[in-house]
């Protein structure tokens, strides 16, 4: 009777590991908050604003020159940050900062004026932002966390920012200095559409923009340049390959062995970059890049050679590009870059690299380095078909992490709850035992190639990540090994086989709980997911604890 009971635990907890969904906000779901709101909330605009951390911004223009904002996050254990900038960047702009600390013991929210980087620099209290006298409150509900505040103005700035501060760090009083984020996203709004516009991932970067309304390129639109082009461009292909940064590419195939390149892109008042790369790496890679400073004082254009990631092994005027001469030049307008160029090829590579570079910083005499660029992306270009994917790894970065987690660190720990303390199940317990360490595995091992496609991607050091998968694969593999390989229960040997095979499991274990763990931080997922695989590590080790004291005491 113990051990159905026990049984009938250990399925309703695989049932719920599958089944349960932790609550979220989404703009389809009805706002609906236990404290009560000074504005009216039926007719908020909504719009999920950085889609990789969840947030939710909910905003509307209550008065002629009022607006609204509620800005619904993940719990962070931290603080979050909503800031407005004249231009994307973050020095100069000024923003809303709201914690609810220890689960909600204590919080509080602030105003915050960003005068430069480091945080000495960041002064509460201070901004450029009219915020409404008793508008503004943070609380916490269903684990996520909800800043609600109203801005005197006609209009808000249509660059914004958003952030999470490092986990288990608040501002505090007397100084309530503030750290620096954990991650930002800067992204730029149509208040009057409700739809996203530009924007960027970490780094500190700006893009000088006009304001909404501002004329922008499309391939909707017909390519007119104030300066006469050496061919022509009535057939170019047109075709958006970077949505998050506006950049536009035209090509088309001169002549049999010239193809005609032309990248739009918003100034952002540093260099853009467009690479050539035989299998979408960086390293390798042959760049066309190109400047303009936003006052117009001076400009460029020249090939890189990518020869690896430090800033010293981008090699100028070298390359595998062959640039017709006099075919190359880069142009402002109307806010935005134009760079053009020719290349002597039959085919050119398909996979394409595109980057900008810092905020006011642009290669120059003599050695004309260039600095790490802020933000990039790597596509695949179709030329026939003129169709180009973005290689993007968020959604692989999420897979590898889902699937190690169910695969390593929940199937295989049941698996091995299971047959420790369910064998009068005989054979039952056996072939459970068996069915869930193979999925397990089988989760596993996607999940570790997942990774290391990723980490092929991302070219970021993971050693000890990437070296502790392997081993609990090289683990896992030897332990299907093992099954296939065992000895009769009355074979001598057996006694030998049944201490390789649980130690070896139990080894695995370790390792693969560590590794999830390091791995979430090494991936900033920030507390969510600890916090949710902690809970489950708990309940399962809870239940181990439980048996082994049952079994004991049987013993």
């Amino acid at each position: 009777m113990k051990a159905s009971l026990r049984l009938l635990f250990i399925i309703t907890f695989v049932g719920s590991i599958f089944l349960a969904s932790p609550e979220a906000d989404s703009c389809a779901s009805n706002l609906s908050l236990n404290v009560p709101i000074l504005f009216d909330t039926t007719n908020l605009q909504c719009l999920s604003v950085w889609d990789a951390q969840s947030f939710i911004l909910r905003y509307v223009q209550t008065s002629a020159n009022i607006w609204s904002f509620v800005l619904s996050t993940p719990d962070t254990n931290s603080y979050i940050a909503m800031g407005f900038s004249v231009s994307g960047g973050m020095v100069g702009s000024s923003a809303m900062v709201g914690w609810v600390a220890s689960r909600g013991a204590s919080g509080g929210i602030k105003q915050y004026y960003l005068g430069g980087v480091t945080p000495n620099q960041v002064v509460p209290d201070k901004g450029n932002l009219q915020v409404i006298a008793n508008s503004s409150f943070i609380t916490l509900q269903s684990s996520r966390l909800f800043m609600v505040f109203q801005l005197e103005t006609t209009g808000p700035l249509s660059w914004l920012i958003f952030a999470t501060g490092s986990t288990g760090l608040f501002p505090a009083a007397p100084s309530f200095a503030l750290t620096k984020h954990l991650d930002k996203f800067s992204t730029r709004i149509d208040y009057s559409k409700a739809n996203i516009g530009s924007s960027q991932g970490v780094g500190n970067s700006s893009s000088q923009v006009d304001g909404i309304g501002s004329q922008a390129d499309s391939c909707s639109s017909n390519l007119n340049l104030s300066v006469p082009l050496l061919f022509d461009t009535t057939k170019l292909n047109c075709l958006p390959v970077w949505n998050a940064q506006g950049y536009i590419l035209r090509y088309s195939q001169t002549s049999p062995n010239i193809w005609s390149f032309i990248l739009s892109a918003p100034n952002p008042n540093s260099y853009i970059a467009m690479g050539f790369s035989p299998n979408g790496a960086m390293i390798g890679s042959s760049a066309i890049v190109g400047w303009i400073s936003t006052s117009g004082a001076g400009g460029g254009m020249k090939q890189y050679y990518l020869t690896g990631l430090a800033p010293s092994q981008v090699v100028p005027d070298r390359g595998n590009l062959k640039v017709l001469i006099n075919s190359t030049f880069i142009t402002s307008q109307s806010s935005r870059l134009y760079m053009a160029f020719q290349l002597q090829t039959n085919q050119p590579l398909s996979r394409i690299l595109y980057a900008f570079g810092p905020n006011g910083i642009f290669p120059s005499a003599p050695s004309f380095a260039l600095t790490q660029h802020q933000d990039k992306v790597s596509t695949t270009l179709n030329y026939a078909t003129g169709s180009s994917a973005s290689n993007s790894y968020m959604n692989l970065k999420r897979s590898h992490g889902v699937l190690n987690i169910l695969g390593w660190g929940v199937l295989i720990v049941m698996g091995a709850i299971v047959a420790r303390y369910f064998k009068e199940w005989d054979p039952f317990w056996f072939y459970f035992h068996a069915s869930v360490q193979f999925l397990g595995f089988v989760l596993g091992v996607i999940g570790v190639i997942s990774g290391l496609v990723l980490n092929n991607q991302l070219h970021i050091d993971v050693s000890l990540h990437k070296a502790l998968g392997i081993i609990i694969l090289v683990l896992g593999c030897l332990q299907i090994m093992a099954i296939l390989g065992r000895p009769k229960k009355e074979s001598k040997v057996r006694k030998y086989w049944n201490l390789y095979h649980h130690n070896m499991g139990r080894i695995l274990i370790i390792l693969a709980v560590a590794n999830i763990f390091y791995g979430i931080q090494l991936g900033k997922e920030g507390s969510g997911w600890n916090i949710g695989y902690g809970i489950v590590l708990a309940i399962l080790l809870t239940m181990a604890i439980t048996f082994e004291a049952q079994l004991c005491s049987r013993d």
